[in-house]
């Protein structure tokens, strides 16, 4: 049930006299009646739940009242993650796997992979330094999805995504189970940071606001198209518009100076990540017109692999949407980007058929 819906109740609870207090018991309830009656099994695993993204993801997760089994997988550490979650009282039935030999176990029945896995950005540190090491474990992750759970919607979130994605696409391929229309690079942190950054600027209340992010989602290639956001604000200038591209692309990197070597974007990368996963959900149980946008393989560039809205249905990809119209400013950014992010594609590949 959706939020409004449920607001909509209270407030007519409210006017019928109702306290405040059974307004916010009956709309709990009616949430519980919703998470657990009227939404199908569904099985999510998180691999790299015990890292700095996994461990706040699969908190999220366990909060979604989508999700009726809540898998969480690492190398270490995850049997305390997972009892830990599992003491939270919603739906979700936790349990953890821990070290190679329990993968199959984590991963068989999944509707939904989400993969945080991998070691993050410190200061000084490019994402060429990221592949070298993501790269290798994005493959061996891959492989055994590929074997356990082919069906599943794939959402990697473990960087450099504009490499990650393809690499995952090659191990995909060779096992004979890939589907272009379930595998998703998790783009929402750009879109969650262009609406925030926006909304600032623009003064406008940033629940209501809209930013659609296409590209890729590394420097450059993340390009917010804020000519298309909104509300529409007529109070930003060709300079407002500029410095919030800049900051949208730079984001990652703000957080990573700001935590000064003790961490990158863990937080707000998990809050996107879970949205993103509950877009996924909501389309696999067929609820209509859920738009988000994804790096996904595309036609709509003459790249392989592009971010842009998507409509998510119950086989995941329906629909890969066209960028509709930009402005000049947008057109530079978009051939700009074109090179950089063909380069990041076409390294992910290489490795893939190489390792």
């Amino acid at each position: 049930m959706k939020a409004s819906m449920l607001r909509s109740v209270e407030a007519a609870l409210r006017r019928g006299g109702v306290s405040s207090s059974s307004a916010a018991s009956s709309s709990h309830l009616l949430r519980r009646s919703y998470s657990s009656e009227s939404t199908p099994e569904r099985k999510v695993a998180v691999l790299g739940a015990a890292g700095g993204i996994g461990q706040p993801l699969a908190l999220l997760m366990k909060l979604n009242p989508l999700v009726s089994k809540l898998s969480l997988y690492d190398i270490a550490g995850t049997p305390g993650v997972a009892a830990d979650i599992s003491h939270v009282n919603t739906r979700s039935e936790v349990t953890g796997y821990m070290g190679e030999e329990q993968l199959e176990q984590a991963l068989t029945g999944s509707d939904v992979v989400i993969i945080p896995a991998g070691v993050p950005r410190k200061p000084g540190m490019t994402r060429d330094d990221l592949f070298n090491i993501n790269a290798g474990i994005v493959k061996s992750l891959c492989s055994a999805i590929a074997k356990y759970c082919p069906n599943a919607l794939i959402n990697m979130i473990s960087n450099p995504v504009n490499s990650t994605v393809p690499i995952a696409a090659e191990v995909f391929k060779k096992a004979g189970t890939y589907d272009e229309t379930k595998l998703f690079g998790v783009t929402m942190l750009d879109v969650v940071r262009a609406k925030t950054f926006y909304a600032g600027k623009a003064k406008v209340n940033v629940a209501d606001v809209n930013v659609p992010v296409v590209g890729g989602h590394a420097g450059i290639t993340i390009l917010p198209l804020f000519s298309q956001a909104t509300p529409k604000a007529n109070n930003l200038s060709d300079e407002h518009i500029l410095a919030l591209t800049k900051r949208t692309q730079d984001g990652g990197t703000e957080v990573v100076e700001a935590k000064a070597g003790k961490g990158s974007a863990t937080l707000s990368m998990a809050y996107a990540g879970a949205l993103f996963a509950d877009a996924c959900l909501k389309g696999l149980n067929g609820v209509p017109d859920v738009v988000e946008c994804a790096f996904v393989q595309s036609s709509i560039t003459e790249l392989p692999f592009f971010a842009s809205k998507v409509k998510l249905g119950k086989n995941g990809v329906e629909e890969v949407l066209d960028l509709g119209p930009l402005s000049d400013f947008e057109k530079q950014g978009l051939e700009k980007l074109k090179p950089e992010l063909m380069s990041s594609i076409e390294k992910g590949i290489k490795f893939a058929k190489e390792n």
